[in-house]
Parts: structure tokens; sequence; C-alpha cells
């Protein structure tokens, strides 16, 4: 699952380069002649805080990359977060799609604010988990404590058009100490992260209806890039995309699987055909609220467009 991590990197000359560093294949030499190797350090568990705190020391070259979620892309170029659009690209297939069609000008953004994407990532499908209770129709919501992620403007945005709702904003690291107290109830987020971040274990109920795709990327400064060596810089970003697209294939797969033992293990609440309506038509006006100002209009337009 690509969690939030975070690394810095040192670059030196080496006779030898040993296994753990990106290094070029055995025999290559640099345009110089000279062997290379790129130590990089990755810090994990929030070591170097949440996403945005970790956005903040790349653009203040504290840190050098970060495998971070929709979350820490919006830190740096907000309109990212339209892929994660309630009721839009509810299968890998309508995300492939849709991020394929909008990733030029994303990239074309992120270089602009100083940062480059090699490789895009997935965090797994978007469900609603919860305690107690089924959250099958909107109104299921009202009265309750849902957990909502402290930089997201979308879920508060849909729990407004739903009213009655008061939403509990929380960084990541805080959401299994509230579930333990009963401070939230309801999480919204993918099998696999709710599993591995051990949140399942403390809701008995599961929406199989899917809200969203979430998803990620791994990003470096341009700074630190544009000061290697133009070879090494090269076999960065080769890794980068590699990886990526081993991950994607990797992570859907394993929510996939996580996702059937919840449901074996949890109460099933499935939403009647009348209630998905009700879905359809709150993240319907949740979307055209978020267009009045959140996002530009003419790219949650353009988004709808791309999940007909």
């Amino acid at each position: 699952m690509l969690l939030p991590a975070c690394l810095t990197s040192t670059w030196s000359w080496k006779k030898r380069a040993v296994r753990e560093r990106t290094k070029l294949p055995d025999g290559q030499k640099t345009t110089d002649g000279t062997e290379y190797a790129l130590d990089l350090n990755f810090f994990f568990n929030g070591q170097q805080g949440d996403e945005a705190a970790m956005v903040t020391k790349m653009k203040s070259g504290q840190l050098d990359g970060a495998a971070i979620t929709a979350v820490g892309l919006g830190q740096i170029h907000p309109p990212i977060l339209i892929l994660q659009l309630p009721g839009l690209f509810t299968s890998w297939e309508k995300l492939d799609k849709a991020r394929e069609a909008l990733r030029g000008d994303f990239e074309q953004a992120l270089d602009k604010a100083g940062f480059a994407l090699p490789g895009w990532g997935d965090v797994g499908l978007l469900r609603r988990l919860s305690k107690g209770f089924g959250v099958a129709a909107p109104g299921d919501l009202r009265g309750k404590k849902p957990y909502v992620w402290r930089e997201d403007p979308i879920m508060p945005a849909m729990l407004k058009v739903i009213g009655g709702v008061t939403p509990v904003p929380l960084g990541v690291p805080e959401v299994l100490p509230n579930l333990n107290t009963g401070a939230i109830d309801v999480v919204t987020a993918p099998s696999l992260a709710a599993e591995q971040l051990q949140w399942a274990s403390r809701l008995d109920t599961i929406n199989p209806q899917v809200v969203a795709a979430s998803i990620g990327a791994l990003v470096f400064t341009k700074t630190k890039l544009d000061a290697l060596p133009a070879d090494l810089r090269a076999l960065l970003l080769d890794t980068g995309r590699v990886a990526g697209t081993a991950l994607t294939t990797r992570i859907r797969n394993e929510d996939a699987a996580a996702f059937a033992r919840l449901k074996g293990k949890m109460t099933i609440s499935t939403s009647s055909e009348a209630q998905l309506g009700e879905w359809a038509e709150v993240w319907k006006q949740t979307r055209a609220r978020l267009a009045q100002g959140t996002f530009p209009k003419d790219l949650v337009e353009k988004a709808e467009s791309l999940a007909r």
C-alpha cells in the first residue's frame, strides 16, 4: 500500500555501488567514466510529520522527496484532488482513463511548483466502514462522528450537503486512538489501509459501495534532481516509473483481497437502488459546491465528462 513516507538522498562517486543503493547496471559508467551510487534514506511512520509537514519540508529543502497520497499532492497542486471527487472514478478503469487524460496538465503544474513526479500510485478504493450501525444512505451519517482528513476539502463539503453531521478532522496517526476512545465511528478508507492501520479491528460494518479511488504518487524536488548528473537523474526517474507501475498492480490486487477479507468478518450494509440514488444526488451537489471556488469549474465539468 502506498502510505506516506519521505526521503533524503546523498550522492557521491563510488568504486563499487552496494546493493541497497540506486545504481547504474553492472559495467555501465556515467558520461564522465565513473561509477555512481545514490543513497536513499527513507523515513516511515510519521517520523517527519504528516503529509502537509512533509510537503513543507520538501519546499524548504529539508526533504528531497516523498511518497504521498492525494492529501499531500493537494498541498502542492490542489486541482489534483479532482481525481477523488465522490461518485466519479469508482473503478480503476475510470480512474486510469481520467488520470491519463489529465496527467500532462497535472505534471506540468507540479513542475512549475518545483516538483517532479516519476510515478503515480494508488492507495485503494474508498468504502464506508462504521461501528455499531450501517451507512447505507446519506441520512445514516446524521448524528454520527465521521473521520475526515484534516487537509481534505472534499469530504467536509459532502457532509455539509447531507447536513446534521459534524466531521472530526484528524491526521492519519490520530485515527486509531480516536477509534479506541469512540471519538469517531465512521471511516471512509480503502480496505487495505483499514486493515494495515488497524482501523478495521475497531469497526464492525462495511458498505461495499465505492465512493472514489484513493490515489498517490512519488514526488521529488526539482532542486535535488537537477543537482544530479544526467545519467543518474534519468535512472532515478526511470526507477520511479517502473516502481509506480509495479506497485499499482500489486496494491489494486491487495486492496481487493482485503475487501474480501473484511466482507467475511464484518456486517455488510448494502445500499438499495433508492439509497444509491440519494448518494448520487449528494455527490452531484457536492461537486457543484466544490466548483464554486475550491476547484476550477471547467475542470470539475471535464472530470464529470471523463467519468461518463
